[in-house]
């Protein structure tokens, strides 16, 4: 019998170069492979980790965090597991996601994931330091969180029991020197993020837009706006619709133009 996991090996390439990112980790992968646009890798962004089980409300803003983070050209990084992983792939859009994976990139794990990761290789970036053929054995994915980690200019992190894989993230980042925020939850929940907050560690994402528009504005500094450079020549509202139609409203949205008898003023 055929296995439906197995890819063609021509679609795993070698990346020859150093990614600066990485540089930031204890060692350096001797080797990393990747399926996917290694153009993701240039653009700004954002690490999102959390439990395999994370409660509704977690998801919810996650999912919101996630698309509103993808729309102002921030690039999501998680790590492809079940749960929190799954819901800041999907939300951001398979198209600006970098996955970081556990195992050899010949297989598809976990397989329930199977078609999201499928969608991944198209239009986003998977990544993995383990050779073809390496199962997901457990001591792989505290070396794939590294990764994750490394990749962010921001740690997210959604939900997390203190005694979890999650938690070792944080250490990562705190290594590191990322920045750390976390999602505010009652007192019993996410027992994790809350000592972060307790101890100092983490800052509580309180209002998303405002977070959105501090971090993209950062993140994105020296990057050049295609948008922007043309509101600088006051278009018309009709005109500007007309050529970024969902720029328009998003921009909007974060405050980054404001609309005056009929223009665009920055």
């Amino acid at each position: 019998m055929i296995n439906k996991n197995i890819k063609d090996s021509s679609m795993i390439k070698q990346i020859n170069s150093k990614i600066k990112e990485l540089n930031n980790m204890k060692k350096y992968p001797d080797e990393l492979f990747y399926i996917g646009n290694l153009n993701l890798l240039q653009k700004p962004k954002i690490s999102i980790v959390g439990s395999r089980s994370p409660d509704q409300y977690s998801r919810g803003l996650i999912h919101k965090i996630s698309s509103k983070l993808s729309q102002v050209g921030i690039c999501i990084v998680s790590g492809g597991a079940m749960g929190i992983d799954t819901i800041a792939h999907q939300s951001s859009g398979l198209h600006n996601t970098i996955m970081v994976a556990g195992t050899g990139l010949d297989k598809r794990y976990p397989a329930i994931n199977k078609n999201m990761i499928e969608e991944i290789e198209k239009e986003g970036l998977v990544i993995s330091q383990f050779k073809v053929g390496v199962p997901s054995n457990r001591w792989n994915f505290p070396l794939r969180n590294e990764i994750v980690v490394a990749l962010g200019d921001v740690l997210i992190v959604a939900y997390a029991d203190i005694k979890s894989g999650t938690m070792r993230s944080v250490e990562y980042a705190l290594k590191m020197g990322k920045p750390i925020f976390v999602l505010p939850h009652r007192i019993g929940e996410s027992d994790g993020t809350n000592k972060l907050l307790k101890d100092g560690t983490a800052k509580a994402i309180y209002d998303i837009d405002e977070f959105i528009a501090d971090f993209s504005s950062v993140l994105t500094d020296g990057i050049k706006d295609e948008f922007l450079e043309y509101c600088k020549t006051n278009p018309t509202y009709d005109e500007a619709v007309s050529k970024y139609s969902a720029k328009v409203f998003e921009y909007e949205l974060l405050g980054k133009i404001k609309i005056e008898n009929g223009f665009i003023i920055l």
